[in-house]
């Protein structure tokens, strides 16, 4: 049988065709014009960062994206939004509380009537695309994908390309490979940190993620024939031939990076199975940090 998080890894295509339809995330995420922050924590640290490069990229205004664990009131903000799928993240809430007066706070959580989402001026509630599983993987690709629809991009092709790649057998064996490398730029380097994460968490196994070209700037030394390092977003043949070269496996799918990213998410799945370690529940983890 398998496990709850390949179900739920599985049913994104079905959460991403109603995220794309999602009628609000868009002013929630602010207006053209407004100074955005959004803070997360683990994974929704990293969706943090990917929705704040594509906002920009979009010409919607400055916005920022990092950890609410460490951020400080500074810089001057119209809005700060927050995700958290669970809604009770201790350190979500701490940073909501730093917030200064007058600027509007948002939350994109997958509980509705959470304590986050009751502690926000404006809130989007994706339950349909809220998880068991302990391991994230449809509630953060859901929100990229809605932010990416509400910024113009056409995401028509999302939904078909997500259910033939994971109706397909994996390009490659997990357990081939005792160090994986995720790099990507701009907003797919967010999904390269999550990547790498996913492998940590459910496989307890050696992954790192960087910048795609700056791989070339020290980490690459480490790479060699145990080493697959997967391109998430677009490929560069040379830097990928420089790879090659020490020895490690290059893989990058044809694909829409959030169906990249989905084939990472099966790679952690697989590679946990393979050393008979349980996704579901990886150690130490629980559905939320929650501190007293």
């Amino acid at each position: 049988m398998s496990s709850l998080t390949t179900r739920e890894i599985h049913s994104q295509p079905d959460v991403w065709a109603r995220a794309l339809a999602e009628p609000v995330i868009g002013a929630l995420l602010g207006a053209a014009g407004e100074r955005v922050l959004i803070l997360g924590c683990g994974t929704s640290a990293f969706v943090a960062e990917s929705v704040a490069a594509l906002r920009e990229s979009a010409g919607l205004g400055m916005t920022a994206g990092t950890y609410a664990s460490e951020w400080r009131p500074g810089r001057e903000y119209d809005r700060v939004v927050v995700i958290s799928r669970s809604g009770t993240t201790t350190e979500v809430l701490d940073a909501l509380r730093r917030v200064p007066a007058g600027v509007t706070t948002a939350a994109i959580v997958g509980v509705p009537g959470s304590p986050v989402a009751a502690a926000v001026d404006e809130v989007l509630a994706l339950d349909y695309a809220d998880e068991k599983s302990v391991v994230q993987t449809r509630f953060p690709t859901s929100v990229i994908a809605a932010a990416r629809a509400a910024f113009g991009e056409d995401m028509s092709h999302l939904v078909e390309e997500g259910r033939t790649a994971l109706a397909a057998p994996l390009p490659v064996t997990a357990d081939a490979f005792q160090h994986f490398v995720f790099l990507g730029s701009s907003w797919t380097y967010g999904l390269a940190q999550e990547a790498a994460l996913k492998i940590r968490e459910a496989a307890q196994a050696w992954s790192e993620s960087y910048p795609a070209l700056d791989y070339r700037h020290g980490p690459i030394a480490v790479a060699g024939q145990q080493s697959l390092v997967m391109v998430l977003g677009a490929y560069d043949a040379g830097l990928a031939a420089d790879i090659e070269r020490t020895g490690a496996t290059v893989l990058h799918l044809d694909v829409d990076p959030l169906v990249q990213l989905a084939q990472a998410q099966r790679l952690a799945v697989n590679l946990a199975e393979s050393r008979g370690l349980t996704p579901d529940t990886p150690r130490g983890l629980t559905r939320s940090v929650v501190l007293m």
